[in-house]
């Protein structure tokens, strides 16, 4: 087995422990775009808002995929 293939093959095993997060619904979506739009039209849109939201979808500490 090659070097890429064993690096490849732990960073499948690393992901599959973790859990998946679940997106969010339609209507969840819907109602989370609703009040972003409320919030950047009033000026209140802040990268920690931002972060409330979509955070749990972007993990730092993953390793880059390309």
């Amino acid at each position: 087995m090659s070097d890429i293939e064993k690096e490849l093959q732990d960073m499948v095993q690393q992901e599959s422990d973790k859990p998946e997060v679940a997106l969010p619904s339609i209507e969840e979506q819907k109602a989370i775009v609703a009040e972003l739009k409320r919030l950047e039209e009033a000026g209140e849109l802040t990268p920690e808002i931002l972060e409330a939201h979509f955070g749990k979808f972007n993990a730092d500490d993953e390793a880059p995929i390309h």
